[in-house]
């Protein structure tokens, strides 16, 4: 709700560690409200996170020159979804993290909450679109239960819009949260290390969303292989199908070139296999990709040959480019530096 609450100006998140969780339906204006749970937290010097429908006026003005100053560390955040699937969200985080759900059909009132009426977590992560709650204190009997319940509804419910959003709250509570720490021996090394992290991340993501395909470029070599074009091309049609068979010859061959592999025999002999059989440029060695664990996301995969085609299509339309100066042909290899002496 504001970014002073920010504790890590480099990736514009807030992280709570050992934090407490209040969690409350209605909109927090007042401070007087709140004041008897703050003294409460800051005797424990421990964090807090809000969750509420919103938090303004006097009571964001108060946490926010509160967090300036240094006096405790908190976060205020906006309840997910709306209306009863809001109620039914925040009961979820409540169960999750070992608290209650404060609302105004129960007659709790926020000034006379204690300690055990909010949650608990071991690390709160918090950025402009998500909270991330690690490690909820939450009893496993209670999450379980609560985890049933939702399959139950779901089960039971005919709208697919309502099943969707059930699933995405049972997703929330069933699937967890996985923490990867990433070191080196230097922080440039670190940050090359972390960057493949969030690489293989995404690529996990799309493969969940789309499935996966044999890697090391076979899978463009494949599709390539299996379309046939039209009965009656034009020359410039014909011109414009060869260079797309080109293309998705492109990826192997660089990757067997690089390996120092002959491309063209390597795309060739790939052919003349047949499903996951390819190249493995790490072992050198030809063998089923999938089960040697050489995969691509299929999103990422269609994604880019899309994307090309979509950049093709528009330097066909553009009547300059800019571009680097090809190097004029000099001697090959190391030996050409002899003659500088």
């Amino acid at each position: 709700l504001s970014p002073y609450f920010v504790t890590d100006p480099q990736t514009m998140e807030v992280v709570l560690e050992n934090p407490y969780i209040l969690v409350h339906e209605k909109k927090i204006s007042n401070i007087k409200d709140l004041v008897p749970v703050l003294e409460q937290v800051v005797q424990q010097n421990k964090p807090l996170l809000i969750i509420a429908e919103d938090v303004d006026g006097e009571a964001l003005a108060t946490l926010v020159i509160n967090r300036l100053r240094g006096t405790f560390n908190c976060c205020a955040v906006k309840a997910p979804g709306y209306g009863d699937r809001r109620k039914a969200m925040m009961e979820d985080i409540a169960i999750l993290t070992g608290g209650s759900a404060i609302f105004e059909a129960l007659g709790i009132k926020l000034e006379n909450l204690t300690l055990a009426d909010l949650g608990r977590a071991k690390k709160v992560i918090v950025d402009k679109d998500n909270t991330t709650i690690i490690e909820g204190a939450g009893k496993s009997a209670d999450i379980k239960a609560r985890i049933d319940q939702i399959r139950r509804e779901i089960s039971n419910s005919t709208s697919d819009y309502d099943r969707e959003k059930l699933e995405e709250r049972l997703a929330k509570l069933a699937g967890g949260v996985a923490k990867v720490n990433v070191g080196a021996a230097t922080e440039s090394e670190m940050k090359e290390k972390k960057a493949r992290v969030e690489d293989a991340l995404h690529a996990t993501r799309a493969a969940v969303e789309e499935g996966i395909l044999p890697g090391g470029g076979v899978a463009l070599l494949r599709a390539s292989s299996t379309v046939k074009p039209a009965d009656e091309l034009t020359h410039d049609e014909k011109v414009g199908y060869n260079i797309v068979l080109r293309a998705c010859r492109a990826p192997l061959t660089m990757i067997s070139e690089n390996a120092g592999q002959d491309g063209g025999i390597v795309c060739e002999k790939v052919l003349d296999g047949k499903s996951n059989f390819g190249y493995n440029a790490l072992t050198d060695t030809y063998e089923d990709l999938v089960k040697a664990g050489v995969i691509d996301p299929t999103k990422v995969t269609r994604t880019a040959l899309g994307n090309a085609a979509s950049v093709a299509t528009l330097l066909l339309t553009s009547d300059a480019l800019v571009a680097e100066k090809p190097k004029e042909g000099g001697k090959k290899g190391h030996g050409g530096d002899h003659d500088m002496y």
